[in-house]
């Protein structure tokens, strides 16, 4: 039997609700999901994927 993923909210998200997303890392996979809701659908990437999306996003400028 695995263990429940260990979620983290993003340091980027706030306590004022909004735009909030969790993340849990395993050997093989990122799960990726809402924090509004704990219970509902996550996404999963392999970790090459999300490493490639974080340097993608991570180049970027986005609006305050």
């Amino acid at each position: 039997m695995s263990a429940a993923p260990h979620w983290f909210k993003s340091s980027y998200s706030t306590e004022q609700g909004g735009n909030c997303v969790e993340v849990a890392v395993a050997p093989t996979a990122i799960h990726i999901r809402d924090s509004k809701d704990s219970d509902g659908p996550h996404l999963s990437v392999t970790p090459a994927t999300w490493a490639n999306f974080t340097a993608f996003a991570a180049t970027r400028e986005y609006p305050a």
